[in-house]
């Protein structure tokens, strides 16, 4: 007797090969708009871009399909009940702009005319995001045929934003003022990937982002060195001290109260990291590097993934030119970037950062500090029964264990969390060859079909823990 979930997986897999052809053909046409978000002139196929997947979501059967506007590029709203009260609710979040692209770039087609080679999909936006938010809406199709339903297990919403290439300036405005609306019980976010095509991975967490420049003045023009060297401060000279300053010898953060609230990894956490098969002379080779550095007591896939980090982004002052110019610069200035890890409080790290740089300037030399947006970390713990759903439903479609990474980067994610107050977690099949914002971005339509699968498997599962958790 065949068992329950093997006529699942068999019927899933059934339905996404019937419709494969259209589902691939549909995408092809979405990723043949130019919706890059940074570029004013593509104003108008980002809108496109908007319309078309509104309008695609409405023929997938999604009830409610709207597109908002925001102070910059729209974003798209989509709503499905599934008609049980009982049912959780799920927002799925990603984004429909690209970065910018040109066949001069490097591209060996053009960029917004799709193409296949290989059973690989190229085009700007076939990974990143396009393609990984376009595989729900055959999941969706593919869950209701497989179970018989004409609506979905879960009470599923889709937020997908316009301007996240731009950085997302007017994203959590946008969640603030429809918050209501996007209330959910788990946030999915799709605009993330695998640690490689034979080693599927789910993203438990995301670090966060604060940065700053600090301009440190001192004589009010450029003057002689000869005549003033020595007996007035040199703004040039305080800003190397102060990055100096910015680490101790074992390259641990050296700012006051920098680490306060961090949440550490725990063993087990250590453990799955150290299972994943890293390379790092391969990875050196990916970052053009020639040497690991970092936090002592720490591997370097725990140092990009769980501990936060400063890092001196640009410096700068006085003369640049060719040959000599013996002056004592009237200022100098450095930009830095704070990655932070759960537990950190972005407002706590500001005030740390403006109180060091006082400390570490001499009198006589003026300090400015101007902070930009934050962006919060966020982190799923591995025990929380979501995150068991979304494990479960890739591995029924990958058919082998799933293990776990973190993302060193930043985004928009933490920002749902907060406002919704809802966890996140993240299902993405994309893989690091897929070259995110690089020439020939392409999706492994073979990995692409796997995430139609986790897709149609996760609703139900989903549903199936809310409704019994006591």
């Amino acid at each position: 007797m065949s068992h329950p979930v093997d006529n699942a997986v068999s019927a899933v897999r059934t339905y996404i090969e019937q419709h494969r052809a259209a589902f691939l053909d549909d995408l092809v046409d979405w990723l043949r708009i130019p919706s890059v978000s940074a570029q004013p002139d593509h104003a108008p196929d980002v809108r496109r871009s908007a319309d078309w997947l509104a309008a695609k979501l409405k023929e997938t059967g999604f009830p409610t399909a709207e597109v908002w506007p925001t102070a910059g590029a729209p974003a798209v709203f989509a709503e499905w009940p599934s008609g049980d009260p009982q049912a959780p609710t799920v927002l799925v979040y990603g984004h429909h702009d690209v970065q910018p692209a040109a066949r001069e770039d490097g591209w060996h087609s053009e960029p917004f005319e799709p193409v296949v080679r290989e059973n690989r999909l190229y085009a700007r936006g076939a990974a990143d995001d396009k393609g990984q938010v376009f595989f729900h809406t055959l999941g969706v199709r593919a869950h209701l045929a497989a179970t018989g339903r004409t609506a979905p297990a879960v009470n599923l919403k889709l937020l997908i934003e316009g301007e996240e290439e731009s950085g997302s300036p007017h994203f959590r405005a946008l969640v603030e003022e429809r918050a209501e609306r996007l209330t959910a019980d788990a946030v999915i976010v799709s605009d993330t990937g695998m640690w490689s095509e034979d080693t599927p991975t789910v993203c438990t967490g995301m670090r966060g982002l604060a940065e700053c420049e600090i301009r440190l003045h001192g004589p009010d023009q450029d003057i002689h060195s000869g005549s003033f060297g020595g007996a007035v401060p040199n703004p040039a000279t305080a800003v190397a001290r102060l990055v100096a300053a910015l680490h101790d010898e074992h390259a641990r953060v050296a700012i006051p109260g920098f680490y306060d609230g961090v949440i550490e990894l725990t063993d087990r956490e250590r453990e799955l990291f150290a299972e994943l098969p890293f390379d790092e002379p391969r990875w050196l080779r990916t970052a053009k590097s020639y040497a690991a550095h970092g936090e002592a007591g720490h591997t370097t896939l725990e140092r990009i993934w769980a501990r936060p980090t400063a890092e001196v982004n640009g410096i700068g002052g006085g003369y640049q030119g060719p040959g000599s110019k013996t002056v004592i610069p009237s200022s100098a200035m450095v930009k830095l970037s704070f990655r932070l890890v759960a537990g950190q409080d972005p407002d706590h790290v500001e005030k740390a950062v403006r109180a060091w740089a006082a400390e570490q300037v001499p009198p006589g030399i003026r300090c400015e500090i101007t902070f930009g947006s934050a962006t919060r970390p966020c982190l799923t713990p591995l025990d929380h029964p979501a995150l068991r759903s979304v494990v479960r439903a890739m591995g029924r479609a990958f058919e082998t264990p799933v293990r776990f990474t973190r993302e060193g980067g930043s985004g928009p994610a933490a920002d749902l969390q907060e406002v919704l107050g809802a966890p996140v977690l993240f299902l993405g099949i994309s893989v690091p060859s897929d070259g995110w914002h690089a020439p020939d971005e392409k999706v492994e339509l073979d990995l692409l079909l796997k995430g139609v699968e986790t897709s149609a498997h996760l609703w139900g599962d989903l549903a199936e823990y809310w409704r019994h958790a006591p």
